[in-house]
């Protein structure tokens, strides 16, 4: 078999997988998401039974498109970093300057493929740590697959789309706070772009479930300290609207200093 061939079946198998719900965007989608390497890979991680089936899109962001799949258990997530079209403005700042990333390629696959292992192990640290966050199953060249958060196929709202009375914002911000402090103290880490957009709400019981940790950086980074001091700002102008009175002053205190183990 040809290599034009075995593409087209590469293809063919993903189209069968993919849309389940129909996805008018979905030529689009394809064209920027599934290029001939990223549907290899995908038929790779099917043949092994980590995914099942590809369903529609959860959500587009910068760099990546998320699906919801069929796992081997359980729905998961498909995180997949987008190599043709990705642009690095909004990914330097944190790569310049991290360890990790010092003996990598600076061709744009090489970083993508960095980039998405250091999400699979920031979200490990952060699950160790004690925080909820997606668990994390494999990555695959620019393919991450992780636990999906949400349920019957619906992904749990962002916090900024939530309707919170006082209590339950004061709640999740006290949740939140602490969070912050562990990733710091306990996974050694700081989120780097933390606010009301990557943080979902469990809606049954109204916990805050951090996501998209790509970017997060260890503390040996030149800037992980102004990072931190921008995750505080955010925080503190989204949950200001609740009466909320912390000033950023007192909740980097917390979070770098506090010894207290909950």
């Amino acid at each position: 078999m040809n290599f034009e061939d075995k593409v087209y079946r590469i293809d063919t198998k993903v189209d069968k997988m993919r849309m389940r719900r129909k996805d008018t965007d979905s030529t689009k989608v394809k064209e920027n998401v599934f290029d001939t390497a990223t549907l290899k890979t995908l038929y790779t991680l099917s043949n092994k039974g980590i995914i099942k089936a590809l369903g529609g899109s959860i959500s587009t962001g910068k760099e990546a498109n998320v699906f919801l799949a069929d796992g081997e258990k359980n729905e998961c997530a498909v995180k997949i970093y987008r190599i043709t079209t990705s642009t690095f403005n909004s990914m330097e700042e944190y790569i310049l300057g991290d360890p990790r990333f010092e003996n990598i390629r600076h061709r744009k696959r090489d970083i993508i493929f960095a980039w998405t292992r250091k999400e699979l192990r920031n979200l490990t640290r952060a699950q160790s740590a004690g925080i909820r966050v997606p668990e994390p199953i494999i990555t695959e060249r620019n393919i991450l697959i992780m636990e999906f958060m949400g349920e019957n196929g619906v992904p749990y709202p962002l916090l900024k789309d939530v309707l919170l009375d006082n209590e339950q914002a004061h709640r999740i911000f006290e949740t939140i706070k602490e969070y912050m402090h562990k990733l710091f103290k306990d996974a050694k880490l700081v989120h780097g772009d933390l606010s009301e957009y990557n943080i979902m709400i469990d809606t049954n019981d109204m916990t805050p479930i951090i996501i998209d940790m790509g970017q997060a950086v260890t503390l040996e980074h030149p800037r992980a300290d102004t990072f931190l001091h921008r995750d505080i700002e955010n925080i503190l102008r989204f949950f200001k609207r609740f009466k909320i009175t912390t000033s950023p002053e007192e909740m980097y205190t917390f979070i770098r200093y506090n010894d207290n183990k909950n």
